[in-house]
């Protein structure tokens, strides 16, 4: 009963942490915090560019440990053993596709912005609603708003 309890614990971890870290953030930037003459500009190009996210190895992982704590369940002696490493390569190739299913490759918008100071900075983000090259913007919390 214990065992079971156990197992139960370890597959709802397990399915906090594959959910928890599979979300990628589009753009990790900042610019909240910067002055006002770097983070007010205009648009000088708007590109569609498709995102790949890379496996963090996260899923092959916990899938790993939920099979092997599932096979080591299963029979006795060396028969425990085999189930044991079996379950961690199943659980393992599976907890690597599903963490590669969660992480498909998406388009994003790729917003370049000619700041009031002369610098350039390029934005990733999901939309771009009624953005166009030429148009005044603000940059605030990694995102471009018009102004």
């Amino acid at each position: 009963m214990k065992t079971t309890q156990t197992v139960a614990a370890l597959m709802i971890a397990a399915s906090a942490l594959i959910t928890g870290c599979s979300s990628t953030p589009v753009n990790s930037t900042n610019y909240s915090t910067a002055s006002n003459d770097s983070t007010y500009g205009v648009i000088d190009a708007i590109q569609i560019v498709r995102i790949d996210p890379a496996t963090s190895g996260v899923g092959a992982v916990t899938g790993g440990l939920v099979g092997a704590l599932v096979g080591n369940q299963v029979g006795s002696g060396s028969g425990r053993t085999a189930a044991t490493a079996a379950g961690a390569i199943g659980g393992a190739l599976v907890g690597n596709n599903v963490e590669r299913n969660r992480n498909q490759p998406y388009d994003a918008y790729q917003i370049t912005v000619r700041l009031d100071n002369g610098e350039y900075r390029t934005i990733n983000q999901d939309s771009v609603y009624d953005l166009r090259v030429g148009n005044r913007v603000r940059m605030v919390d990694g995102r471009v708003y018009r102004y």
